[in-house]
């Protein structure tokens, strides 16, 4: 369970979150939808411990962020460029990641290259934006996280994978997992989430 207590967010004058408060539960799928810059990237950066609020806690299972945990534990995560290295295939890049947790298993690490279809024998350099894309989907989920947030994961994907992300989301769903999607296109996600959420300069509105 995520719960945000009164987050806000300004840079000088600007205010870009506005007093949030709002309880994120295990086992559903939530989804954000806003234009760019209504500030949806942002809260996501927040909750993953990647940025401090201007005001207000966050508090993770009990636990409140950047007091007595540093970043949510088990966690998967896709916000804007992730970093990968274009000269190790896709299924060594996994191998890299997993070297600071440990949380997976070789099996893991395949697991989530199959799911999303991905050769994991070939060059990261060779990847198209989709490729790149399916990997970005890999390094979130091989670890099976217990939080997942993903920023406009269905860029770059064709119908198929996004048919097969829509699986793999519900998998951890059933598993208890949350997870919170952000995107500016909401038709792609509706059907998906179990809460569907818009994001509105700088605030936040429950749409169901």
């Amino acid at each position: 369970m995520i719960q945000l207590e009164h987050i806000s967010k300004k840079f000088k004058k600007k205010t870009v979150l506005n007093d949030i408060s709002y309880t994120f539960e295990a086992g559903k799928i939530y989804g954000i939808y806003g234009i760019n810059g209504s500030g949806k990237t942002m809260l996501l950066r927040i909750i993953s411990g990647l940025v401090f609020p201007t005001s207000g806690s966050i508090i993770i299972n009990g636990k409140t962020l950047h007091k007595e945990i540093s970043f949510p534990d088990h966690m998967g995560l896709i916000i804007e460029n992730m970093e990968l290295q274009p000269q190790l295939t896709a299924f060594e890049n996994l191998e890299e990641l997993n070297k600071i947790n440990h949380y997976a298993t070789t099996s893991d690490i395949q697991d989530a290259l199959r799911k999303i279809n991905l050769q994991s024998n070939e060059k990261v350099k060779k990847f198209s934006l989709g490729m790149k894309q399916k990997l970005n989907i890999a390094q979130a989920i091989f670890e099976n996280p217990r939080l997942l947030l993903l920023d406009e994961p269905t860029n770059a994907l064709d119908s198929d994978a996004i048919g097969r992300l829509k699986a793999i989301l519900e998998d951890l769903k059933k598993k208890n997992s949350c997870i919170i999607i952000a995107t500016h296109d909401h038709q792609n996600i509706t059907s998906l989430c179990d809460q569907i959420l818009e994001m509105k300069e700088g605030n936040l509105y429950d749409k169901n």
